[in-house]
């Protein structure tokens, strides 16, 4: 009953806890600082210099690893693009020594991953967990990403990956950064507009990551996406309902975007269908299925 989270103060990390703690877990996160959390245990690690305290990956019975840089928090730099990596790659190979090191093993890991597993891409195809990895940046890095986590099964750890889309959650995260343009009046379509919006709400992630904790059948890679096909168009339309603001028509077009964010306007300006039948058939109940409702809580 003892989960041990990386990442663990991040957005998905704190509600995570909080729902494991409500149903009578003992959790802990591993961080560069101490937690202010009096119900949480913090493990302090160095990544750079290959440390982890000493007790967090004995007492472990599940781990959950969830550690990042995010993505969209600064321009896309060839030093920033090896941190995305190396914050993702070389924590899991690190958690997979120490592991190794130890006289137990955890009953199963638990990797993030992403939905850019498939790449950046505006297409009609709905994209399923037997689909290939893209041969763009994201795709790659997602792939490095879970052949780290992959060690953990070769060894005979159940592992179960979860390919995420973007995570909405009330006040925070993604919807944060959407919601101040349209907050602002200047709610409109970016690019096409016609790109595909795979998201899902924080507490069905995390409902999808407990499920992967308690159900031992749960192995490899599933897609943490709302079973909603929504375009980005449609997602400013709801955002600028939700907020009483006005929506423009007048798209803003990609250039403006390129220039803002360089190759990182990708992220805004492509996107697909990504299936969630596969975590559904697992056995998952979606609790928001729907965009509207999911930003308007």
């Amino acid at each position: 009953m003892h989960v041990l989270i990386t990442g663990g103060s991040g957005l998905i990390g704190t509600h995570l806890s909080r729902k494991l703690n409500e149903k009578g877990y003992e959790t802990a996160v591993l961080s560069r600082k101490k937690q202010s959390d009096p119900d949480i245990k913090t493990y302090l690690w160095d990544p750079g210099k290959n440390e982890i305290e000493e007790g967090a990956i004995e007492k472990a019975g599940y781990i959950v690893h969830l550690a990042g840089a995010n993505i969209s928090d600064k321009r896309w730099t060839k030093k920033r693009k090896q941190e995305i990596v190396d914050s993702r790659v070389e924590t899991a190979k690190l958690l997979f020594d120490k592991v190794s090191e130890s006289k137990t093993r955890p009953k199963a890991f638990i990797s993030a991953s992403a939905v850019n597993y498939y790449g950046t891409l505006t297409s009609d195809k709905i994209f399923s967990e037997d689909d290939p990895p893209s041969a763009g940046f994201l795709g790659e890095t997602c792939k490095k990403w879970e052949q780290a986590a992959g060690r953990f099964s070769d060894v005979g750890v159940r592992t179960v990956i979860v390919r995420t889309g973007v995570v909405i959650s009330p006040g925070g995260g993604a919807l944060k950064k959407m919601a101040l343009p349209v907050k602002l009046g200047l709610g409109a379509p970016i690019g096409s507009g016609k790109q595909y919006f795979p998201w899902i709400h924080v507490d069905d992630l995390c409902g999808i990551y407990i499920k992967a904790i308690e159900d031992s059948k749960m192995q490899g890679a599933y897609n943490g996406v709302a079973p909603d096909h929504i375009t980005n168009r449609d997602v400013m339309k709801a955002l600028a309902d939700a907020f009483n603001r006005p929506f423009w028509a007048p798209r803003v077009p990609a250039f403006a975007m390129k220039i803002l964010f360089g190759e990182m306007a990708d992220i805004l300006l492509k996107g697909s269908r990504i299936s969630a039948d596969k975590i559904k058939e697992a056995g998952y109940e979606f609790r928001l299925t729907d965009f509207k409702n999911a930003v308007s809580l």
